[in-house]
């Protein structure tokens, strides 16, 4: 997957827990999935049509009630359900807010290797300075990213690495996408 489709995924909030629960094997009707995600209707029914509209899960013809229907993985779908799935098994429940922010896992497959801010802006072309600015502050602040300080550079630069929860979210993703 490159990072262009990652980045579109990961833009709704609950894309990504909705894909690891029907890739677990959680009914794909609403109730199900809600009740498994946590979301809210509102938030859930946006990421449901954003996944639909990236042809990632398709309604599930002859299947369902008109007003209750079931969804399935389309084939690019299962694809990125493994890489949601992934991600789910090597975070913890109190992990997930930060998980679902827009950015925060673009950046984290960016730091595969210790990167510049401008690396990492490099990587994500559609990123503004501020949101990279203020995504890696927050997963500092939780100890997913290390930032350290290149003194040796003039001018100095900063230097950051994903660490502990962070690093492994990194390590699971870094190898199923790919930067054009």
């Amino acid at each position: 997957m490159d990072i262009k489709a990652f980045v579109n995924i990961t833009s709704k909030a609950w894309a990504l827990p909705i894909l690891s629960c029907l890739h677990s094997g959680v009914a794909g009707r609403q109730a199900p999935l809600l009740a498994a995600t946590g979301a809210g209707r509102t938030a859930f029914a946006q990421s449901m049509d954003h996944l639909i509209e990236i042809g990632l899960i398709e309604r599930n013809p002859g299947y369902g009630h008109p007003l209750r229907p079931e969804f399935r993985l389309t084939q690019l779908g299962i694809a990125a359900a493994a890489i949601a799935h992934k991600i789910r098994d090597v975070s913890a429940e109190e992990d997930q807010q930060l998980l679902r922010r827009s950015w925060t896992l673009p950046i984290l497959t960016s730091l595969h290797t210790p990167s510049h801010f401008s690396e990492i802006k490099r990587n994500l072309p559609a990123i503004t300075d501020r949101a990279l600015s203020q995504s890696l502050k927050s997963m500092e602040a939780r100890s997913w990213v290390c930032r350290s300080v290149d003194g040796a550079a003039r001018p100095p630069r900063s230097i950051y690495y994903a660490v502990n929860t962070g690093g492994l979210i990194s390590q699971v993703i870094a190898p199923e996408i790919c930067f054009a």
